[in-house]
């Protein structure tokens, strides 16, 4: 690669000219079944394919590569010796990057079976029929299905994958992965968090304010419908969600601070837990917390004091979701004269 390759270039881009130009070209003179058996384009794995590549990315698998699915049988029938041909007239470089990346094959092509891809990222070969087959699925593996872009797909098997799983979850598992992720945020978050820093338990308390983080984060990506990727894209993806996020982030900067204190954190947890309770309000998945609560707790000011399941069981179900969500020892004078009438 010279210097005057341009540095803004993202892989789908070049990957996608390079398809058009130089490998359909070939594919269309010498093995034309390729093109109504085969889908073309770039997904799986990697930043490109979450539309994150920088400079950074160039180390590794990098740069013009058509990721290719066809039929298991179809595809054991041909063998290697296509792909080679191809590969074979194919430029040493494309655009001023060396024509070598891929995750399996040989150089720019990556022939796979599409059953062999969708169980390497998804452990199944089907889309989803069942809220059970939905949540069978890790989030993070879905992204690298939908992830990234085709360029040509005449079968539409794999598109039709696609499609579905970028409908997003069913209703029924929308509301209880937002369930799971609450619980997850507070009792496995927040509320471990500010036990292990009353306690002077730092290393605890740093891998609790990991997890709080992380969770929250995957949290808001759930109330705005989109999939959460692993770790590492995160927060960039987080910082382009539309809802919740724009309100929170100022919350998130400040709390990563090496300078912020620890008390400071708890707060802008507790804070950032307030917009994902609003948003869950707006959503109507749980009843607005301005209501008063039932006769028999109304009066009951110190709930914080209370076993989280006896507070639970006061409250209308729609509002179960919140009372995971916050920690019986929050500090957060807004959120708990939210809880009184």
């Amino acid at each position: 690669m010279s210097d005057a390759t341009p540095r803004d270039v993202n892989a789908i881009t070049l990957s996608k000219a390079f398809f058009h130009e130089i490998v359909r070209p070939l594919i269309t003179k010498k093995f034309p079944e390729l093109l109504s058996q085969g889908a073309f384009g770039r997904f799986g794995y990697g930043s490109e394919c979450l539309g994150l590549d920088d400079p950074i990315s160039r180390d590794h698998q990098w740069g013009p590569r058509v990721d290719i699915l066809l039929p298991r049988d179809f595809l054991e029938s041909l063998g290697a010796v296509p792909f080679r041909t191809i590969l074979a007239d194919c430029p040493d470089t494309f655009r001023g990057f060396p024509v070598k990346a891929a995750h399996v094959g040989e150089g720019g092509l990556a022939p796979e079976a599409i059953e062999t891809f969708l169980t390497r990222t998804l452990g199944r070969t089907a889309p989803p029929e069942t809220p059970h087959d939905w949540l069978d699925f890790a989030e993070e593996d879905i992204v690298h299905v939908v992830g990234g872009e085709v360029f040509h797909d005449k079968r539409g098997e794999f598109s039709r994958i696609r499609e579905i799983l970028s409908g997003y979850y069913p209703a029924v598992v929308w509301h209880r992965r937002i369930a799971h992720w609450c619980r997850y945020a507070s009792g496995m978050g927040l509320y471990a968090m500010r036990r292990a820093f009353l306690r002077g338990n730092l290393p605890y308390a740093c891998t609790s304010f990991g997890r709080t983080l992380k969770t929250t984060l995957e949290l808001v990506h759930l109330l705005n419908r989109r999939y959460f990727t692993y770790d590492k894209w995160l927060y960039p993806l987080f910082c382009q969600l539309p809802e919740v996020a724009p309100q929170m982030l100022p919350l998130v900067d400040e709390a990563v601070q090496p300078a912020t204190p620890w008390p400071r954190r708890i707060v802008l947890f507790e804070q950032a837990h307030d917009l994902v309770d609003r948003r869950l309000v707006e959503l109507a998945i749980i009843a607005s917390l301005t209501q008063p609560l039932p006769a028999r707790k109304q009066a009951a000011t110190d709930c914080w004091s209370m076993p989280m399941v006896s507070f639970a069981a006061g409250c209308p179900p729609k509002s179960w979701p919140m009372v995971l969500l916050v920690s019986r020892n929050t500090t957060s004078p807004s959120m708990l004269d939210s809880w009184q009438a």
